[in-house]
């Protein structure tokens, strides 16, 4: 078993109109025996900023804080919110320095910029190479399934709820299809003006 999928977990990230959208499974596990249901994999980074670590747990949480630190220290440094693309700059250096002996996790980027509100997303693999597109990104164990999902549902320029059921029903309906994440999920949707949180009931099997 590889060790990205040591503790199982995905998060997907879409774009829609004015408005982005990321969500997580809620599965801690060890290999197939699962710990907790209640381990979130979304990171808050700022208001309209957010930040998703699947992979090996412990790298999980160790990259949350160490990317905390580094956006603290630009705030007080710049006296300013820093741009979802800048913050993707400061994920892929931090991975980048580890290269060798690197974090066991591919990030997942979604936020809007705190000026104009455009929308952005990206995702990045575990020594920070970047990829922005324009639709969806996955990362995760039921990467595969949820690629499927999102081809099939996603369509261009979706309102808030329109993009949550949608990134919803991708989610939960790929998780169905792999033994190592789900067991509930929870989604995000970043407007202009709010961030909707939720929490999904899924299969607990």
């Amino acid at each position: 078993m590889s060790i990205m999928s040591y503790n199982g977990g995905d998060v997907i990230a879409m774009m829609g109109k004015n408005c982005v959208a990321i969500a997580c499974d809620r599965r801690f596990g060890i290999q197939a025996q699962t710990v907790s249901t209640d381990f979130d994999k979304i990171f808050e980074m700022g208001p309209k900023l957010f930040v998703g670590l699947p992979g090996l747990a412990t790298d999980t949480q160790t990259v949350a804080q160490r990317l905390k630190f580094r956006l603290n220290l630009y705030t007080l440094r710049e006296n300013r919110a820093m741009k979802p693309k800048t913050f993707m700059s400061v994920v892929s250096n931090l991975l980048y320095e580890k290269r060798f002996g690197p974090y066991f996790i591919e990030p997942v980027v979604a936020g809007l910029d705190p000026k104009t509100n455009e929308p952005f997303i990206c995702s990045l693999d575990l020594i920070g190479c970047p990829m922005v597109t324009d639709d969806f990104v996955v990362s995760g164990t039921a990467s595969e399934q949820m690629y499927g999902m999102c081809e099939s549902l996603w369509q261009p320029d979706l309102g808030p709820d329109d993009l949550f059921e949608t990134i919803s029903q991708a989610l939960m309906n790929a998780v169905d299809r792999d033994a190592v994440s789900g067991w509930g999920a929870k989604g995000y949707v970043i407007e202009a003006d709010k961030v909707t949180i939720k929490t999904l009931k899924a299969r607990m099997d």
